[in-house]
């Protein structure tokens, strides 16, 4: 059976892509590993528009019952495979997984997000969502009157040492290298509160804790020395790794494998192939972000299907 479209990615913009090409009436294959996106581990997400407050467990089963509604007709779901690679011309694509299926489309959505860049010293495993996080936004909140690191000198990085701020007794922004690498007036706003503090030359070395984080362990890239922070959490924000291996081939990519995508019709450089949300060059990444792309593409996707 070949598709009208295949949808890479088992996320908020995937379900969104989903849910509007089953009621523009296109027969849609969506091929996921699992449902819920990044978001998936978060304890409580309070930024999800008209949802005052849900965890990412909750929100992952609720986005899959949203595209559920719809199986059968228009929707199939291929759940719990990845796909390897995508191939082929507009009309004519071709999607193999990682079990050895191959599914053929007219048109190709990749919403196939990104993989937040994980800490790999000792402890980083062990206290993972018991202090130590992924999301200033999503847990942020959680930390209220507490002191709390964030590791990262990037814009991810004094973004959110920013929302912390707002929340937490004081926030410490380690960073590994000797300059900041996020735009200057965002450094000089952060950076002019009372509560705020950046440590440059600060490697991070391990995670502490006693069933949650009670510290940060970092040494001085210059000296050696080693020293520890106290904190109740750690916020992570040493970039993102997208998913785009399944499409290096047949799409133009940034330098860091992002997908460069036309912002006002999420197109692809390659005609057929449109994407949406983390894996792609926008500007910020969010789940309501994601979903606004991938509405935005579905837009366009029907146009040309009709064309």
């Amino acid at each position: 059976m070949k598709f009208d479209l295949v949808i890479i990615g088992g996320g908020p913009a995937a379900i969104a892509g989903g849910v509007y090409a089953a009621r523009k009436r296109l027969k849609t294959l969506v091929i996921a590993k699992e449902f819920g996106g990044q978001s998936i581990v978060s304890s409580e997400i309070f930024n999800w528009i008209g949802t005052p407050s849900i965890r990412g467990e909750d929100l992952a089963k609720s986005l899959r019952n949203h595209l559920e509604q719809y199986v059968g007709e228009y929707i199939t779901i291929e759940e719990g495979s990845l796909v390897t690679k995508v191939a082929g011309e507009q009309g004519d694509f071709s999607i193999t997984t990682n079990t050895g299926k191959v599914f053929t489309s007219s048109m190709v959505l990749v919403a196939s997000g990104a993989a937040r860049r994980r800490l790999t010293v000792p402890g980083a495993v062990e206290y993972d969502q018991k202090g130590l996080t992924y999301c200033a936004t999503c847990d942020g909140p959680l930390f209220s009157g507490m002191d709390v690191a964030v590791v990262g000198g990037g814009n991810a990085g004094f973004e959110s040492a920013s929302q912390l701020l707002a929340y937490a007794k004081s926030v410490t922004l380690l960073d590994n290298g000797n300059m900041f690498k996020a735009e200057p007036i965002t450094i000089e706003k952060v950076l002019a509160r009372e509560n705020m503090k950046a440590i440059h030359h600060a490697e991070t070395t391990e995670i502490l804790g006693d069933k949650m984080v009670t510290g940060i362990k970092y040494k001085d890239t210059i000296t050696g020395v080693e020293q520890v922070l106290p904190v109740q959490g750690i916020f992570v924000e040493i970039g993102v790794v997208p998913n785009t291996q399944m499409v290096e081939d047949l799409v133009e990519l940034d330098s860091v494998k992002h997908i460069r995508v036309d912002p006002r019709t999420q197109q692809t450089s390659k005609k057929g192939v449109w994407a949406a949300g983390d894996c792609t060059d926008g500007l910020y990444a969010q789940n309501n972000i994601a979903v606004g792309d991938a509405v935005k593409a579905l837009e366009d996707i029907y146009v040309h299907f009709h064309k």
